[in-house]
């Protein structure tokens, strides 16, 4: 049994494990990077409107803004969410999903956050459209910038970045 497991933890799982575990770091990864921008949106860049579902639900305070200044905010602390959480997601994906090697440390490092601040900046282009010019609730932009950041990312660092 523990072998088993070692062999899914290891680089030489498959593509099938390679994509689960690559799967369950997106999602811890999201959850740092919503436990953080959450944080930052209910206190020092207070993005999230009365009617959000993370104020009602959470009881997070919530601020009356033009919903262009709550767009920026909005940017500015998906960014800051964003860089806490993708060194955790570094750390794990070359431990655990991707073999290293095809580039060093440092220069993987720095295409991995190019990467995903490149497919962070379309999402939350989207997200902020959304939110400015259609009045989608903040929780909500939040769900569509995952699911774009996701989709683009493992594609780039699967077959760009990592060795596979």
């Amino acid at each position: 049994m523990s072998d088993r497991i070692g062999k899914i933890l290891s680089h030489d799982a498959g593509p099938f494990w390679q994509f689960v575990k690559y799967g369950i770091i997106g999602v811890l990864s999201t959850a740092v990077q919503a436990v953080a921008f959450y944080v930052l949106a209910a206190t020092v860049l207070k993005c999230l409107d009365p009617d959000d579902v993370a104020v009602r639900l959470l009881g997070l305070p919530a601020t009356s803004v033009s919903a262009t200044v709550r767009a920026l905010r909005f940017a500015a602390a998906t960014a800051l969410a964003f860089a806490v959480s993708n060194v955790f997601c570094w750390l794990l994906n070359r431990a655990f999903v991707f073999r290293a090697g095809r580039y060093r440390w440092w220069t993987e490092l720095a295409l991995f956050l190019f990467v995903s601040a490149t497919a962070m900046a379309l999402a939350t282009a989207l997200s902020g459209f959304l939110i400015a010019r259609c009045g989608l609730m903040t929780t909500v932009a939040v769900l569509v910038e995952v699911v774009v950041s996701f989709l683009f990312n493992f594609v780039i660092r699967k077959f760009v970045i990592f060795k596979g």
